[in-house]
Order: structure tokens, then C-alpha cells, then sequence
């Protein structure tokens, strides 16, 4: 019998362009979908990083050093005996579990004139809350400080350091400004005086921020020689909130607080002036 042939001279099952013309619109279907998505993703920004202050832009040697509190209190009298007998104020950050165990030292540091900053209110990682609870755990603190000394805070320093966009943003929505640090003692590893006052004063520059904890194993004694150190050099030390600019501001991309300029146009004069 013969086989059917096609007027190309093939056998019905010999066509060679038909799997060829179906693997091609397969390829071709596919590229579509891939350039449709890539198309799709290039229109879609990505979301905009939002940063804390990490240290300022200025130039005039003024630099804060600044405490947090969460556990331990019983050096704390003592620290700021240190800072009186060098004429320092600085900035302690404070949660509220600290804040409801020592109820004097949160007024005692008032007393002295330091200024004091929100920490939370049970120390979480904040990057693992909701606005809701994030909201919550910076109510709750500013609410046990106004009860204390009747003030609130305007700074806010995320516990670990750990932050997202969604901790600053609900941050700055209930009218704090987001602090971190340029500098970091390290003290917290206790690694012994020297180590903590050469971390705490060498390449420090103005605008920086320096951070310690209340309760670290050798903040008494290096305290003194970190304060002597940075004096020598020529370092003003300030709360934090003196550091931070007036005016209209920015964050680039580095967490350092820089001036907006005035852009402005200046208004010609039609006086003949």
C-alpha cells in the first residue's frame, strides 16, 4: 500500500516544519511573558530606604555621647557624678522596664540636666512588630517618663539598633527623630579600659555620636579618660538633640543629618535698585 504523501513530496508523517513551527511559538510565548515581566519590574521603584541619624554634618567640633539604660542601675550615680565633674550633659536613652525599676535615677538624670531618650518600652527587636505594637512600645515608655519628671521625648533609639522602614516611619509619624551611633565603645563586650577609651576617642570627628550602655563592666573608670581625651582634642560635648541642625534637613545615604540649602530664587529687583 502506499503511504499518503503531501505536495511537497513528505509522508503524512514525515513533515518536518510542523514540530519546528510549534517549538518556535513556545520560545516565542515565552520571551513574550519574560519581557512583559521585565517591563512590569523596571516600572515598579523600589521603595525608598529610610534611615536613622547615624551622626551630623557640621564642622564646629561638637560631638554627644549618649547612655543607653535597660538593665542594671547601680553605676549610673556614679556616671553622672563623672560627667558633672567635667561639665558634660548628654543624652541617656531609657526603657521603660529600667525607667519602672528605678524610678529616682530616671529623675535624678533629669535633676542634673541631661536629656533623655525614648529606648522602647520592654527592649524588642522593633523590626519584628507591627505599627500597632511598635506605636505601643514608644507610648507606653514616654507616658511612664511624663509621670516621672513631666516631660515626653522627642529622640527614639531602636533597641539592638535594629531597625526597617516601618520602625522609622511609625517613629517620625508619632513625632520622635530616630537616633543611632557613628561611634560604638564596644562596651559591652568588656574588653577592658583601654580598649573601650581607644574605640570610644580615636578617630572620633565633629558630629559624631558615641555610644555607651550605663551598666558595661569598665565604664567607670575609662569614663574619665574617654571625657579628658576628647576634651584635649578640642570636642564639645553635647545632647544629643544640640547636635541634630535646625532648620530644613536631610539623611544621605550614609545616616549623616545634612542641611538643605535654600534654593530659593533671589526676587529681582524692578526698582532700577
Amino acid at each position: 500500500m502506499l503511504k499518503q504523501v503531501d505536495t511537497a513530496g513528505h509522508t503524512a508523517k514525515e513533515k518536518p516544519g510542523k514540530p519546528f513551527a510549534i517549538g518556535a511559538l513556545i520560545m516565542l510565548m515565552a520571551l513574550s511573558v519574560f519581557y512583559a515581566v521585565q517591563a512590569d519590574t523596571t516600572l515598579v521603584a523600589a521603595p525608598k530606604r529610610e534611615l536613622p541619624i547615624y551622626c551630623v554634618d557640621r564642622n564646629d567640633g561638637k560631638i554627644a555621647i549618649s547612655f543607653d539604660a535597660a538593665w542594671g542601675g547601680d553605676q549610673t550615680e556614679e556616671i553622672l557624678n563623672i560627667l558633672d565633674a567635667y561639665g558634660v550633659k548628654t543624652t541617656f536613652f531609657l526603657v521603660d522596664i529600667w525607667s519602672e525599676r528605678f524610678p529616682e535615677l530616671v529623675r535624678e538624670i533629669d535633676r542634673r540636666g541631661h536629656e533623655i531618650g525614648n529606648h522602647s518600652t520592654s527592649h524588642p527587636h522593633m523590626t519584628k512588630l507591627n505599627e500597632d505594637k511598635i506605636a505601643k512600645e514608644l507610648t507606653a515608655m514616654d507616658d511612664r517618663l511624663e509621670s516621672l519628671i513631666g516631660k515626653r521625648s522627642a529622640l527614639f533609639r531602636p533597641p539592638y539598633g535594629d531597625y526597617n522602614n516601618r520602625v522609622v516611619l511609625t517613629a517620625r509619624a508619632q513625632g520622635y527623630e530616630v537616633i543611632q551611633w557613628s561611634v560604638d565603645s564596644l562596651d559591652w563586650k568588656n574588653r577592658g579600659v583601654d580598649d573601650l577609651v581607644q574605640k570610644a576617642t580615636r578617630n572620633v570627628k565633629s558630629g559624631d555620636i558615641i555610644l555607651f550602655h550605663n551598666d558595661s563592666k569598665y565604664i567607670l573608670p575609662a569614663l574619665p579618660k574617654v571625657l579628658d581625651s576628647l576634651q584635649k582634642q578640642g570636642f564639645e560635648i553635647v545632647p544629643v538633640s544640640q547636635l541634630l541642625l535646625d532648620g530644613k534637613t536631610t539623611i544621605d545615604t550614609q545616616g549623616r543629618q545634612k542641611a538643605v540649602p535654600n534654593t530659593v530664587p533671589e526676587v529681582e529687583n524692578h526698582d532700577g535698585n
